[in-house]
């Protein structure tokens, strides 16, 4: 029999924390924020329901695919962002920005299938402090 001093330390790592101690990149924290705030029920997702949210001053953050071919969307949600002082973020694909805000259907592995796209998604209800969050903002502070 061994003593208990022997037996190997196991330290757990949690999940939302990049491996080695890395600091979170912008778009995984994005990732992040997005899946927490949808948890907590505050998204709104698609061109009526953000423009009702970025127009009423609810939104904290605003996030635009720029692969949107309508030029007029675009200008709208920018304009209102601009206007109510709404922070944006562009990314590059809708399929991605669709599925990270919970446009899809998961199959038995968890994988993404059937996922619908999305040109907006409004940040109503940050849902939880975590550090995806503070990344977020200290993103925005860093660019002013």
């Amino acid at each position: 029999m061994s003593d208990a001093g022997d037996a190997p330390v196991v330290e757990e790592v949690p999940a939302a924390a990049p491996a080695g101690g890395e600091k979170m990149d912008v778009m995984t924290a994005l990732q992040e924020v997005l899946k927490t705030s949808l948890i907590h029920d505050g998204l709104a997702r698609g061109l009526h329901e953000c423009a009702k949210a970025l127009d009423r001053g609810e939104a904290h953050l605003c996030v635009l695919a720029s692969s949107c071919d309508e030029a007029n969307y675009t200008k709208l949600v920018e304009a209102l962002c601009a206007a109510h002082n709404i922070h944006l973020i562009k990314v590059d694909d809708g399929k991605k920005l669709g599925e990270w805000a919970g446009l899809c259907k998961l199959d038995k592995e968890g994988k993404a299938r059937k996922v619908v796209g999305a040109s907006c998604v409004v940040v109503k209800n940050w849902g939880k402090e975590t550090e995806a969050r503070d990344v977020i903002l200290a993103y925005f502070k860093e660019r002013q």
